[in-house]
């Protein structure tokens, strides 16, 4: 009997097209500090897997590498699935799992933005610093004698990394968006996010928004004034409502946003007031939720 019915289920999806998630178009959350899925563990921080056209896209990789693997597995992902992988920004609740993420798949092509100095790796030219001739050798950098260009370190060096500083098309109907915080506490912090072109407009994740939400939108709406969904990390935790406020009016009445699905560091009170505006058009995207998106 059990089996009968297993075959009666593969015939009903192979006639209504009624496959899981998994296979259609989608968004899966799977870090996060909040929830419902039991089979998830809740932690600060973000990831998400996007599906779309055939392509498998993983944005971020959350604060611990264990619990993203847990997660990842819970969620049935399959990271040696992937197109490519995009890190928002250097921030340790985006950037964690990156350990576990080239265990499993250390080849995949890794998008992060361009850094003066960070994490990913950078190079200046030797003439960012003054010299003096008078000093000794032994107290002179390099003796004196710089590398014209200088290298620094960077966290994970076998991984095949390309470095993102302005806004791109990274293949038909997905691009990245790049811009440069002008916040105190996150001043001269560049993010990117990744952009989606659906058939009902542009679909757009960020990890924190330190940019500003309303200045990353307002970017992408250059690419198509269209914006059907709005989803990550808003970053307004300690934000007094006033201005939470003023920027959900400009989601809302300016950019025209008609979904919003905040998550990560939005904040509760954020929260609260993007649900009560949005109504139906407000999207849960809690840790293990699958949120389909349009072709």
């Amino acid at each position: 009997m059990q089996f009968r019915l297993i075959l009666l289920y593969l015939i009903l999806v192979a006639f209504t097209g009624t496959a899981s998630a998994a296979s259609s178009n989608s968004i899966t959350i799977l870090y996060d500090a909040f929830g419902k899925d039991p089979h998830m563990t809740k932690d600060w921080g973000f990831s998400a897997l996007i599906r779309f056209n055939d392509k498998r896209i993983l944005f971020d990789t959350g604060n611990n590498a264990e619990i993203f693997a847990h997660n990842v597995k819970a969620a049935g992902v399959d990271l040696n699935q992937l197109d490519f992988v995009v890190l928002s920004h250097r921030h340790l609740d985006h950037t964690a799992g990156v350990n576990y993420l080239m265990q499993v798949n250390p080849d995949v092509r890794i998008y992060a933005p361009v850094e003066s100095f960070g994490i990913f790796g950078s190079e200046l030219p030797s003439s960012f610093y003054r010299k003096n001739s008078e000093l000794p050798d032994y107290l002179r950098y390099y003796d004196g004698h710089p590398p014209e260009i200088m290298t620094f370190g960077k966290a994970w060096p076998k991984g095949d990394f390309e470095y993102i500083d302005t806004t791109r098309q990274i293949m038909p109907g997905i691009l990245l968006v790049s811009l440069v915080s002008d916040t105190p506490g996150t001043k001269e912090l560049r993010e990117i996010s990744l952009v989606i072109e659906t058939s009902q407009g542009l679909v757009i994740i960020v990890g924190c928004s330190h940019p500003g939400v309303d200045n990353i939108v307002n970017e992408a709406s250059a690419i198509n004034n269209n914006i059907y969904m709005v989803l990550g990390g808003y970053h307004m935790p300690t934000m007094p409502d006033e201005k939470i406020y003023s920027i959900a009016d400009a989601l809302k009445n300016l950019f025209k946003v008609r979904h919003l699905a905040p998550g990560h560091c939005t904040g509760e009170p954020a929260q609260y007031i993007f649900h009560d505006m949005w109504e139906d058009d407000y999207v849960f995207s809690g840790v293990g939720t699958v949120i389909p998106l349009p072709d």
